[in-house]
């Protein structure tokens, strides 16, 4: 069975949205992911999408959405990629482990920004993550 990880962030338009395409997409075999915002902003930012149909990792059912539609999920781990969703992580009704790993937002920014926010959280999310759920 699958491991269950929610990659969280505050308007789950872009950072959160990168984590969970490369999380399903490279460690697909051990976990599956889903993202959500504290505030979702409702729409996936364009050059996200863009990035990751590019990368060959977009799915048409990643969309953005609010924290209380996943807030039932049985997680194993819960990871903040912005220090807002840090501090405003809520409580899950089941015990779960909450790591937080901060990446820079690109939005508004050059599409290089994007393109760097992608391989950091590529190198330096998906292995915490596969350490964590995929090597026990």
């Amino acid at each position: 069975m699958k491991r269950k990880v929610l990659i969280l962030c505050t308007g789950n338009s872009c950072r959160s949205i990168m984590a969970e395409a490369l999380v399903n997409a490279k460690l697909g075999d051990c976990v599956e992911a889903q993202s959500s915002g504290v505030q979702a902003s409702g729409k996936v930012n364009p050059h996200a999408k863009a990035l990751l149909e590019r990368k060959g990792v977009w799915r048409d059912d990643y969309h953005s959405k609010t924290i209380d539609t996943v807030l039932d999920t049985p997680f194993d781990l819960v990871v903040t990629v912005c220090d807002n969703a840090k501090e405003t992580c809520p409580m899950f009704p089941k015990a779960v482990k909450t790591i937080h790993v901060g990446f820079e937002d690109p939005s508004g920014k050059a599409k290089e920004e994007y393109e760097k926010t992608y391989d950091l959280i590529e190198k330096e999310l998906l292995p915490m993550i596969e350490k964590e759920l995929c090597t026990q």
